[in-house]
């Protein structure tokens, strides 16, 4: 057989959902500078991966002994707003403080329309998300079901939400169980219609305080379910780390949010975005 190669700066894989029927697949491309390259025709090859010792920014291109936030060099993370702690914790969103690194990348990212969703991915979490981004999100994450249940204004809003409901519900993936099978079906729409019950007097304040038409129930949202290309799930996992071994081999056992599994263990090629790289592929 042919081996094919392909070298360049790794991204995070590219996800479409196509639904046939009864079948809500996840396709996947792999991301190597402006290269795409289709992955689920890859399953059961045999696959490599060889770090160049080389790391780019995503952002600017400067090279750099690590990679900070997934992806970034150090003097990026330290002025982008994109890189500041308010993006993993919205409600701490200092713009209307006149303090944000970036005011026009926050107009565009954050001062617009998030999703607060429920999620099964290794159990159930709720979270939010840019409205442009559904259902991209949930197949990042792995999630075998989710369902948006509020349009909020605000990326900060969508925090204020999602805040009011991590009282009874997390907002963490178990990536180890996530990568051992799928979740059990579950039925979020019950589930979120017993959320709005125990959340009723805490969004009612939010929306007392910030408008009702800033934070609007989604009553009616349609379940999206997800299935992924995986042969066969690992027993045990093991994770590989370019930074400490970097090549990588393995069959292609199968793809699943961001995580390749092989049958050597399984890597997170989101955690080395701007990572120069050489893979080989054996069908």
């Amino acid at each position: 057989m042919e081996t094919n190669r392909y070298s360049g700066h790794l991204r995070k894989m590219a996800t479409e959902h196509t639904c046939q029927g009864d079948s809500h697949n996840v396709q996947y491309q792999l991301v190597l500078d402006e290269q795409l390259i289709g992955l689920n025709q890859y399953i059961g090859s045999q696959l490599s991966i060889h770090y160049d010792n080389l790391i780019h920014c995503i952002h600017c291109g400067r090279k750099s002994n690590k990679s900070f936030s997934q992806g970034y060099c150090y003097p990026c993370f330290k002025k982008l707003a994109q890189c500041d702690s308010c993006i993993m914790s919205p409600e701490k969103c200092h713009y209307d403080a006149g303090t944000c690194r970036e005011p026009e990348w926050a107009d565009e990212f954050c001062m617009t329309d998030h999703i607060v969703y429920l999620a099964n991915s290794s159990g159930i979490k709720v979270g939010i998300t840019r409205l442009n981004q559904v259902p991209t999100r949930w197949m990042d994450q792995g999630a075998k079901q989710a369902l948006p249940i509020f349009r909020v204004a605000t990326r900060q809003l969508s925090g204020f939400v999602e805040d009011a409901f991590r009282e009874y519900v997390g907002d963490r993936t178990n990536w180890r169980a996530l990568l051992k099978g799928d979740a059990d079906d579950v039925d979020l729409a019950a589930l979120r219609d017993e959320l709005f019950e125990k959340t009723r007097s805490a969004i009612s304040s939010l929306q007392s305080e910030h408008g009702v038409q800033a934070i609007q129930p989604i009553t009616d949202g349609e379940v999206y379910e997800f299935s992924y290309p995986v042969a066969t799930y690992p027993d045990k996992i093991k994770s590989h780390n370019l930074d400490k071994t970097p090549q990588v081999s393995g069959l292609l056992q199968g793809i699943k949010g961001q995580y390749l599994i092989l049958d050597t263990g399984v890597i997170n090629l989101r955690k080395f975005t701007g990572y120069q790289v050489d893979i080989a592929i054996t069908p």
